[in-house]
């Protein structure tokens, strides 16, 4: 081992280890370790950026334009709208839901498919009966298997195709992945429309959005009058002191019916409107006690359409774990509200802003339109069903028509996958099915800066020959293996390492290694690769290993060791046919 070998293997190590550890973001995790490659010299200063211009990280960007214009369509609303009253049986609608949401991970984000699916399969649940609870875990899971298909359905394909051209010189192709992944998402899509069986049958999931969140009823507007003891105190004031923390102040309506979401030492006035958030028995003995008078009209009211409602998700890495609104500051910080939380299935208004948050409440924002998503990105919050965020819809036909020509054109090889799904980003931009800044939006920046700066110190690895070293002693266990044997070594590996390490990172790191270990195996790196990329890709045994798996803990009133009830069958059916299918393809 050299030295350059030694500090390689170092960072490595450290960065694999603060992946673990789990108390930094991935984002800083990448950076500080592109930082640590370069101190040590085996990142080069001409190219410790480079990784900001790769392929890699163009594809996933604009993939992630092209997955926002497609879910801004409505194209699911339209096609699953006729089947709705023919789907009355969990068999039924998780056959067609789940069968649904895979094909479309294929050619779009997963949670961003998976976000479109929820609303439909709590209203299917709530006309049939039973729990959604049935439906929501197996969406998630068909979401992850469906992104096997295609070069774009996941970060670790686009990842270990950027490796396979490094090693090979020629990178997957879009469809190249098909023959595995398909296999995999057939089976996985008929093991999941009977496996709903071995979940939980008393778990309390919401029946429907609408039914989570009956904000009407926990919402009131009074106008202070002339002589009123509230003129001149604070929202502070009526939130701590009149009412003890029971009710908050949602906004504040002035200046001709402008509609505003107050800081805590806004002053009220003469002729405000305030609109009060609480349960309905805290708002009756605040109103009473204060001496006001429920709004039936007021003259000059805005329309309702400049604030909008949100459900969100509280991710593992969300800034309020652990902590509530009053530490967080998250109406004068955000400039949002917070109008109700659910916990387990559970509806909470009252004293909300004492709540310590955990991951997988769902919460209902309110907020104007243009700051609720800029809020839900900062405050790391997965949106869930959108009520009024998106009223105006866009033509669903324009960006189906140029995501099909796009996929044709790279296909048949015509353009690069780069080029052609960046043309595509612009093209959905420039016809309208997506609006410049919600384009800008739509892009995962933490996830694009994880990627630019771990490129670099990937490269380090592979080019110092570290990759080769960790290979080498991987070959002295697995020489007596067959070739099967290595390929589901790798998947298996890849498996355990993903909840930890984010699945893009798994791939950048076993990527190099598992090629390595091929070449001195004598096999073909193709299937090696493809085993890192479908086992970084599949993490269905927690709720926090996934972006998916977490959207659907709060809805689906789950607890965290719910999901290896499903899982743990999944992962073994995925480990025993895509090893099968990577060997007989690929060897």
């Amino acid at each position: 081992m050299t030295l350059t070998q030694g500090l390689a293997l170092a960072v490595l190590a450290v960065t694999i280890g603060l992946f673990i550890w789990d108390r930094l973001r991935y984002d800083v995790v990448a950076m500080l370790s592109l930082l640590a490659g370069i101190a040590t010299g085996i990142v080069p200063m001409k190219s410790a950026f480079s990784g900001f211009a790769d392929q890699v990280v163009i594809v996933m960007a604009s993939a992630l334009v092209v997955s926002t214009a497609l879910a801004r369509s409505g194209i699911v609303e339209r096609l699953t709208r006729p089947l709705q009253s023919r789907l009355t049986t969990p068999d039924t609608q998780a056959a067609v839901l789940v069968g649904a949401v895979t094909f479309l991970s294929a050619f779009m984000k997963n949670i961003g498919a998976l976000a479109l699916f929820i609303p439909v399969a709590l209203r299917l649940s709530k006309r049939a009966g039973f729990s959604p609870s049935l439906l929501l875990m197996p969406l998630a899971f068909g979401s992850l298997i469906g992104g096997l298909i295609t070069l774009i359905g996941t970060s670790p394909n686009i990842v270990i195709s950027r490796i396979r051209g490094e090693v090979t010189g020629q990178p997957f192709s879009m469809f190249d992945y098909a023959p595995v992944g398909l296999g995999i998402a057939v089976l996985g899509v008929v093991f999941l429309t009977f496996g709903w069986r071995l979940l939980p049958k008393e778990r309390q999931a919401r029946a429907s959005a609408e039914d989570q969140f009956q904000i009407e009823d926990y919402l009131a507007e009074v106008q202070i009058q002339p002589g009123s003891a509230l003129i001149g105190s604070t929202v502070s004031d009526i939130e701590r002191l009149f009412s003890e923390g029971a009710i908050t102040v949602a906004a504040i309506i002035r200046d001709q019916g402008q509609r505003y979401i107050p800081g805590e030492h806004w002053e009220f006035s003469e002729g405000d409107i305030v609109v009060l958030e609480g349960d309905p028995v805290a708002l009756k003995s605040f109103l009473s006690n204060a001496g006001l008078s429920l709004l039936e009209q007021a003259e000059g009211r805005p329309a309702k359409s400049s604030f909008v409602l949100q459900e969100a998700v509280i991710s593992p890495h969300s800034l309020l774990v652990g902590t509530n609104q009053e530490k967080v500051h998250i109406r004068s910080r955000f400039g949002v509200n917070v109008l109700a939380v659910s916990r387990g299935g559970r509806h909470l208004v009252s004293r909300l802003r004492q709540l310590e948050f955990q991951v997988g409440d769902v919460l209902m924002i309110e907020g104007p339109e243009q700051t609720v998503p800029t809020a839900l990105q900062a405050m790391g919050l997965l949106p869930l069903a959108q009520r009024n965020l998106a009223m105006e819809r866009k033509p669903a036909l324009m960006p189906l028509l140029i995501l099909a020509v796009a996929m044709v054109a790279m296909a048949l090889e015509v353009v690069p996958v780069a080029v052609g799904f960046f043309a595509t980003a612009v093209a959905m931009i420039v016809t309208g099915s997506i609006t410049p800044r919600e384009a800008y939006e739509a892009v995962d920046w933490s996830l694009v800066v994880m990627l630019g700066a771990l490129i670099p110190v990937s490269d380090a690895v592979q080019g110092t020959g570290a990759s080769d070293l960790i290979a080498g002693g991987l070959a002295q266990v697995a020489h007596m293996l067959p070739s099967i044997g290595v390929i589901g070594l790798m998947m298996l590996t890849a498996m355990a390492l993903t909840p930890f390490l984010n699945n893009a990172a798994t791939a950048l790191v076993m990527g190099p290694i598992a090629a390595s270990l091929a070449i001195q195996l004598g096999i073909n790196p193709d299937a090696v690769l493809m085993a890192v990329a479908v086992g970084a890709a599949c993490d269905f045994l927690t709720p926090i290993g996934h972006q998916c798996n977490t959207l659907v803990m709060g809805p689906g009133g789950y607890r965290f060791g719910d999901y290896w009830r499903l899982g743990l069958p999944l992962t073994c059916l995925v480990l025993v046919v895509g090893t099968m299918l990577i060997d007989l393809v690929w060897t």
